[in-house]
């Protein structure tokens, strides 16, 4: 079974005017006015990604090892879409010797990757303007240094004129999936945890529904205390598009392994699950490489912790030749007309993460 080993209250009321007063401002949600969290595969501005430095996570081997691997990443979506790399000033000339000339550089100091976690979590209001829905990051429940990691959301609003909405929560966007439709899929043990959030689940829900613009709240129980998140959504199951989820599992269920006990109750949960339209899921299943060429407990061999840019699919593979190619067809199938491109991240999945961990999408604003 996959591991992940990696890794203001809403309401009030006030005007949201445009222009720069309110850039990188926290406001409270407008009563009347509703943003919401685009599906990944919408049209992107620009990727996000954040460069790894701290030697209090890595010693210096693995260190250059994990930013070997972030620059694959970032110059194969680079490909496809801009890619904006935030990385302090001190370790800018480092990082362009790795990225090339394709990546631009953004001066905002970070701590490490995972800009899923730490980095904006962007959503739209029916004007098509975007804003940032804070989601306050605390190295998952203050088990990792991320004095720099903790700011990069308001860092980033700030840089690109954003308002930026407060939620109320504590934890990570890796924690959850949205449809873009209404339906948002959580692990309770990623959110329900005394280590962010000291709050009722449905006080939960309600500040997270707000937060993303969704309507139906799927919670599934997941595992606290075995991995650092505590059992991030999205190295498990992810929504393809309205009502669509994927999901990484294996056939059976080993009851010994408490990942793959969750990881079926999950499933469970799904199968008796209805999107926030009332119509039952479609549930698409990818079994988990078997052979892959890191062998470790905690090796993150996930398929799912894909990044969908402009007009590709960025994801892992993992030396299963076999499971890799199934991979790429059912992900081709599932996202047509996109190429589907693999690359080799095994120091990022040694440290308990993927392609998706390490992204953050900036959707484009509409007219």
């Amino acid at each position: 079974m996959t591991r992940i080993s990696r890794r203001g209250l809403l309401g009030g009321s006030i005007t949201l005017g445009a222009g720069a007063a309110l850039a990188g401002k926290t406001i409270m949600q407008h009563g009347t006015r509703r943003y919401e969290m685009p599906l990944e595969s919408e049209p992107h501005e620009r990727c996000l990604m954040q460069w790894p430095v701290s030697l209090a996570v890595y010693d210096r081997a693995a260190l250059v090892r994990v930013q070997q691997a972030v620059a694959r990443i970032a110059t194969t979506i680079a490909r496809h879409e801009p890619v904006a790399m935030l990385v302090g000033r001190d370790q800018a000339a480092a990082a362009r010797l790795m990225l090339g000339g394709a990546v631009e550089l953004w001066d905002i100091s970070t701590d490490d990757l995972w800009c899923r976690d730490s980095g904006p979590t962007f959503v739209r209001g029916a004007d098509g303007k975007l804003a940032v829905a804070l989601i306050q990051f605390n190295g998952w429940g203050n088990k990792q240094p991320h004095a720099r990691d903790k700011l990069i959301a308001r860092k980033v609003a700030q840089r690109l004129g954003l308002p930026v909405i407060a939620s109320g929560l504590v934890g990570e966007q890796g924690g959850v999936e949205h449809d873009g439709a209404g339906t948002v899929l959580a692990h309770a043990s990623s959110w329900a945890n005394p280590n962010r959030n000291r709050l009722p689940l449905a006080e939960i829900e309600r500040r997270l529904l707000a937060a993303l613009g969704g309507r139906k709240m799927i919670w599934a129980p997941g595992i606290k205390g075995k991995d650092i998140t505590d059992y991030h959504i999205d190295a498990l199951a992810r929504f393809v598009g309205p009502g669509k989820v994927l999901i990484q599992l294996g056939e059976a269920i080993d009851h010994d392994d408490p990942w793959s006990v969750a990881g079926h109750e999950t499933l469970r949960i799904l199968q008796a699950a209805c999107d926030a339209n009332g119509n039952r899921l479609q549930i698409i299943r990818l079994p988990e490489p078997l052979d892959t060429r890191v062998t470790s407990a905690d090796f993150v061999a996930s398929y799912v912790n894909y990044y969908v840019a402009n007009g590709a699919v960025i994801a892992a593979q993992f030396g299963d030749s076999r499971a890799d190619g199934r991979a790429r067809e059912l992900l081709q199938d599932l996202y047509p007309g996109r190429a589907v491109e693999m690359i080799e991240i095994d120091a990022i999945g040694e440290n308990g993460g993927g392609i998706h961990c390490a992204t953050q999408q900036q959707p484009k604003a509409e007219a």
